[in-house]
């Protein structure tokens, strides 16, 4: 690791049990928080997750004032297991109706900026299935105490299931194969991130409106450099949420990961006037 990215690392990096929330509670001050969960036929995990969250985070101890599930085209009883268990529930059809819905991670995202009015946004992947709070103070913690601190990915172990056979450290293949070599080689101050892919990540919504979100898994790497050219590394942080576990996808889904993710790569790339291409990608 070179050594100013090991200098942020020692800087940049906590752990989630470092954010107590009666702590950020004290310093919250008036900076409204939302909690955005984007679900896709979620049923079986997201109500869980919501209901932790409205427990402890909203009613609790009132450090989230919003928490929002963005539903980006669920067809099961996602929409009603969320109603249920105490969330906001916004379609996203029904946000910036001028933009017809397209297919993928990022724009919903991107539409959850409308949806909400947090001036710091919390994201979280509805398919966690070890899901506890503190993967939402641990983000937040960072961006409530210093305000240097812009944009917060989390970084954990990952699991891979694999029929009855878990592996404890197995999960991330896309990362390992595919973000981690693309980041060393062409944004190595950014070979910090242990996950550079984590859906859970928190922001500012001064930095998310500048950012531009492409439309489908490529929109973590794509924030991540994106953040980098805006505000500098130390405009970043990490925070480490122990482990996390979750629906493992099959290989041929990771291929379709791994193309729209070197796409965005490529793209940020063409644009930083590294490289020149025929056609610039989606």
């Amino acid at each position: 690791m070179r050594e100013d990215v090991r200098s942020w690392f020692d800087r940049r990096t906590s752990r989630a049990t470092d954010w107590q929330p009666s702590k950020l509670v004290d310093v919250k001050g008036s900076t409204r928080v939302s909690v955005v969960l984007p679900a896709l036929n979620e049923e079986a995990t997201l109500g869980a997750i919501v209901a932790a969250i409205r427990s402890r985070l909203v009613e609790r101890h009132g450090l989230v004032d919003e928490l929002v599930v963005m539903d980006s085209g669920s067809t099961d009883g996602t929409y009603d297991a969320a109603v249920e268990a105490g969330a906001k529930v916004v379609r996203r059809e029904e946000v910036l109706t001028d933009f017809p819905p397209l297919p993928g991670k990022g724009e919903v995202l991107w539409r959850s900026l409308a949806a909400t009015t947090g001036d710091v946004l919390v994201f979280v992947d509805s398919d966690l299935r070890d899901f506890t709070t503190t993967f939402v103070t641990g983000l937040l913690g960072p961006l409530l105490t210093d305000p240097a601190v812009h944009l917060v990915k989390a970084t954990y172990d990952r699991h891979l299931v694999h029929g009855e056979t878990v592996v404890p450290a197995g999960g991330g293949r896309v990362t390992e194969l595919v973000a981690r070599p693309v980041l060393n080689l062409h944004w190595p101050e950014l070979s910090g991130f242990i996950q550079p892919l984590s859906g859970e990540y928190a922001a500012r919504r001064s930095l998310l409106e500048r950012l531009p979100f492409p439309t489908g898994y490529g929109v973590e790497i794509g924030i991540l450099v994106d953040a980098l050219r805006l505000v500098g590394l130390d405009g970043l942080a990490q925070v480490d949420l122990s482990r996390r576990k979750h629906r493992n996808q099959e290989i041929g889904k990771l291929g379709r990961m791994s193309s729209e993710i070197l796409q965005v790569a490529l793209e940020r790339l063409r644009r930083e006037g590294r490289i020149m291409l025929t056609a610039a990608p989606a």
